[in-house]
């Protein structure tokens, strides 16, 4: 309520709900950044039009010193601080966001990488000049003197000895599964250092906290984000052949599987056999910091004990990377259908698992490279026993695709997302007929008619993984997927996905002269919507995207939707052309 200030017991600020039948710990131990009266009254005042700007600011103080400081103001007001003397307060004891990371240009960066050579369409050859700009704009480093008072800001220091690129926008720290894509794309640019940094900055992560948190701030640090660090590594290695550097830190590779396996895996039985695969799963407490308004209020249309609950939820939907989908709120056991009903935990994900699939094969690739026998026959186990479990739960031979599968229900989520592709993109199957049931079910969800993007579903909810959003990771799950089989029918859909991708990139980029986070592909392609936060740009994952595409299809892509004429057709074009010129006079 603005122009009011806030009053709650102190128990209900700190997440202890009374008759809560779990009290769950906080996202992390910062009293301002991360739960208490604090950032409950400046939050729920809502002085920021965004949640995150405020948990994003540093502070002008030691904590202490501000927490004090704001229990007199507070005792004063007899916990009701006006919200205009909140403002104040805010402004005095913090600076604005981003005051601590200043605007750094790699120093890897070149003038003209060879992937800028090889498009062959003029205007996509300029457009993919202009994105190699951008890493230029979104690179960023941590000042010198931020380090000398650590507990001044919401970084985590740390893990932040080298620069890195951001995604845009809202988001000045590196994320964790956006970051892959980006560095694709920065290796597209020729710029191994800088990708070095940031698998460095990843490795420092597991190293200090035993897993990459969902982003380097501290209020992310108890949830992480789709397991991709393995595939990272891979495609640095592939690129410099680095085997020192692949020794040196292929323990801490191990260690981050071994988080997954230890806090994130879940049993399931079925047909007379048990189980073991992976899902989301935060169980901390209290609103998360960075939309800590929205999920206070969403929580408190629900009863006070089922409030911890939620809490944990929305968190692990945040770990997924989809914040937020109807993904997460299906079935029966989510009534209402809605945000409030949201149930990550219980479904067992798709993608997830593929992903930690194919981290278990590189693993076992590259302990082989190091001659680590053992070790490498440990990764083929655990990789063939996944794909025996996504087989026997996911596999749907009649639909033709992978699904996520509801532990309440005990059966799959027949709805149609991307991620049901994931396996054929992680290369987590046996039988190579697979690739054409899976055409067939793009076709039959008629997801092939769509000229702009492959939606994030078909469920229309106003979150910003849904209808009428397309995100560029989801496109390449599927276009990678197809492309690297050996159906020529698969090869052909998915260079026309990757033409429908660019043409909507570069038609918006034509327009804006922005790249953005996601793209509404209802209306022939325009900067994304819904959720909890305007669209962004930058945007990272976006570029790499584009610029992965653009690699690979350097001599196909267009930048208009008419196609280049096919050298039968251009053939015959000449004949006739020939043939009637001969009637023409001389």
């Amino acid at each position: 309520m603005p122009g009011h200030g806030l009053a709650l017991p102190l128990l209900l600020l700190l997440g202890l709900h009374l008759g809560s039948s779990q009290v769950l710990p906080p996202p992390c131990d910062s009293k301002i950044y991360c739960y208490g009266p604090l950032l409950h009254a400046v939050q729920m005042a809502k002085l920021y039009p965004d949640d995150k700007e405020f948990v994003d600011m540093p502070m002008s103080q030691p904590p202490d010193q501000i927490l004090q400081k704001f229990d007199e103001l507070s005792k004063i007001h007899n916990s009701t601080i006006p919200r205009e003397e909140l403002k104040t307060f805010v402004k005095t004891h913090f600076q604005a966001k981003g005051q601590e990371l200043e605007v750094w240009a790699p120093e890897d960066w070149k003038e003209s990488p060879r992937i800028l050579q090889n498009i062959s369409d003029p205007n996509l050859r300029t457009w993919a000049e202009k994105l190699h700009q951008l890493w230029k704009k979104l690179g960023r480093k941590v000042k010198a003197d931020v380090f000398k008072q650590p507990d001044r800001v919401s970084l985590i220091l740390s893990t932040m000895k080298h620069p890195f690129i951001v995604p845009g926008g809202r988001f000045l720290e590196f994320y964790y599964w956006d970051s892959y894509w980006t560095m694709e794309g920065l290796l597209l640019s020729e710029m191994p250092q800088t990708f070095k940094g940031m698998l460095q900055n990843f490795l420092d992560q597991v190293q200090t906290l035993g897993h990459i948190p969902n982003g380097a701030r501290v209020y992310y640090k108890q949830r992480s984000q789709p397991p991709l660090l393995a595939l990272m590594m891979d495609s640095y290695f592939k690129y410099t052949k680095n085997e020192t550097f692949l020794r040196d830190n292929i323990d801490i590779l191990a260690s981050e599987l071994d988080f997954w396996a230890r806090n994130r895996s879940t049993s399931v039985s079925a047909g007379g056999k048990t189980y073991t695969l992976s899902r989301y799963h935060v169980p901390f407490g209290g609103p998360r910091p960075e939309s800590y308004s929205k999920d206070f209020e969403l929580a408190s249309t629900k009863p006070q004990e089922d409030r911890e609950n939620l809490y944990a939820e929305l968190k692990a939907g945040a770990e997924s990377g989809w914040d937020f989908s109807s993904r997460w709120f299906v079935g029966k056991f989510s009534k209402p259908n809605s945000l409030s009903g949201i149930r990550t935990s219980r479904l067992v994900p798709v993608d997830l698992n593929a992903f930690l699939c194919k981290a278990e094969e590189l693993m076992s690739q590259f302990y082989a490279t190091l001659g680590n026998n053992q070790q490498a026959q440990k990764y083929r186990n655990l990789r063939a026993q996944r794909m025996e479990a996504m087989q026997a739960l996911m596999w749907d031979q009649q639909r033709g695709a992978w699904f996520d599968y509801d532990l309440d229900e005990k059966q799959k989520n027949p709805e149609f997302y991307p991620s049901n592709l994931t396996p054929l993109w992680a290369g987590c199957f046996q039988d190579p007929k697979v690739v054409d049931q899976v055409l067939k079910y793009l076709e039959d969800n008629k997801i092939l008619t769509y000229k702009h993007g492959i939606p994030a579903s078909l469920k229309d909810s106003g979150e910003q993984w849904d209808w009428p959003n397309a995100w560029a990771p989801l496109q390449d799950l599927v276009i990678r997927g197809l492309a690297n089989s050996d159906s020529k029918r698969a090869k052909e859909v998915a260079f026309q996905l990757a033409q429908n991708w660019i043409q909507t990139n570069y038609d918006v980029f034509s327009r804006t002269s922005a790249m953005y986070e996601k793209y509404d592909i209802s209306n022939g392609g325009q900067p994304g919507g819904g959720g909890e936060y305007e669209v962004q740009e930058g945007f990272g994952w976006t570029n790499g995207m584009a610029l992965m595409l653009l690699d690979r299809y350097s001599q196909q892509l267009r930048s208009s939707s008419q196609t280049v004429l096919s050298q039968p057709l251009c053939l015959v074009a000449a004949l006739l052309s020939t043939f009637l010129l001969s009637f023409l006079p001389q």
